[in-house]
């Protein structure tokens, strides 16, 4: 129950945190630092509560905006790096690179409450 309660909370506090332009882009991993250190969890289940709260999040935030402009930004940016031109590969490199900075936030916010 923890590890979902943590999830949603990552999740939510990161989305509402990023839609004030004041924040910067990386505050979505003190947010899940934080819930990493407020609720206990064991460091690998906090890595994963992270890395999915935020894989999913920038996955689905990153899918809208691409519906929105006809994936016309992603596939550029797909040519121009060695990716074939594919739009869902760019989506799935920025959802694991959110996932991955936010469960090594997480994982760091439960070894610290563990010392």
């Amino acid at each position: 129950m923890k590890f979902i309660i943590s999830v949603i909370i990552t999740a939510f506090l990161s989305y509402a945190f990023g839609l004030y332009a004041a924040f910067p882009w990386y505050t979505f991993a003190i947010c899940a630092l934080a819930v990493a250190l407020a609720i206990h969890q064991k460091p690998f289940k906090a890595f994963l509560s992270g890395f999915i709260a935020l894989f999913l999040l920038w996955g689905i935030l990153a899918m809208l905006i691409d519906n929105a402009n006809n994936h016309i930004l992603s596939q550029k940016v797909a040519q121009i790096l060695p990716l074939g031109g594919s739009s869902m590969v760019i989506i799935l490199l920025t959802a694991l690179i959110g996932g991955l900075v936010a469960g090594m936030a997480a994982l760091t916010g439960s070894l610290i409450r563990k010392m």
